[in-house]
């Protein structure tokens, strides 16, 4: 058993090493998120409602932040990992008497992080361009939590499996982007043609959306408690597949 302190160590090096680069980790998506929100609300504010009441700039803007927050989790533990193993740096990191818990909880939470403020400055960028109810905030809370830590056990086993940064970008556009775009950030999936909601509804990605949309407005495209459950079950499925990589040390270890 170890005391904690490679653990706070590895955790303190982590959230330094995106706080550091603050302007491109965090203001960068704030940015991008603003700019596709000044693109939708001019081509769609006024001709378009949801669930019936909800004016469209309303329904985007939890929509925007949770898609930043997932894609930043995301990217802070995948490129972390890649940086580290191409860089040759890893066995610094390996050679501390850390257990697989401390390396998989010291990176996750640093992605948490990350993904949090990277939420909360899009939030608040975003939030003075229309009015946002708040019905239930430790749903909003709570689904942000979970997003954030279900994408960076992702960006682990992302970065645990490439070899080179490529193999991380191919990951990460041909299986992040598209998922996260298509879990209902621009869209209700009730506007869908009905194979394409259910196709909407295999990607876990938009219970995280749809349920986080929920805490702002109290409706949503399938009740929250289902949304919970998928997320909490992918959530446990990835770590599973996180903590034993790192247990066996599959391309870390050579």
């Amino acid at each position: 058993m170890t005391d904690g302190r490679g653990f706070r160590t590895l955790l303190y090096k982590e959230t330094l090493r995106f706080t550091k680069v603050g302007v491109q980790t965090i203001a960068a998506p704030v940015l991008t998120a603003l700019l596709y929100l000044m693109i939708f609300s001019q081509a769609m504010s006024g001709r378009v409602t949801v669930f019936g009441q909800i004016p469209y700039v309303s329904f985007l803007v939890p929509g925007l932040v949770m898609m930043s927050l997932l894609q930043n989790a995301f990217a802070n533990a995948s490129s972390s990992i890649i940086q580290s193993k191409v860089t040759g740096n890893m066995v610094f990191v390996l050679l501390p008497p850390l257990s697989h818990w401390e390396l998989f909880g010291a990176y996750t939470l640093a992605a948490i992080l990350r993904g949090m403020l990277v939420g909360l400055g899009v939030f608040v960028a975003t939030v003075w361009f229309t009015h946002l109810r708040f019905e239930s905030p430790l749903w909003i809370l709570g689904f942000a939590l979970l997003g954030s830590a279900v994408m960076g056990v992702l960006g682990l086993v992302a970065g645990i499996w490439a070899e080179k940064f490529d193999q991380i970008a191919t990951f990460q556009n041909f299986l992040i982007m598209p998922a996260t775009f298509l879990a209902g950030v621009f869209y209700s999936v009730h506007s869908l043609p009905p194979i394409w909601q259910n196709v909407s509804h295999l990607n876990p990605f938009f219970y995280i959306v749809d349920g986080f949309r929920y805490g702002f407005f109290g409706v949503s495209d399938v009740p929250p408690w289902t949304s919970l459950g998928i997320v909490a079950v992918t959530l446990a499925v990835v770590s599973f597949v996180a903590i034993s990589l790192l247990k066996s040390g599959y391309k870390l270890r050579h």
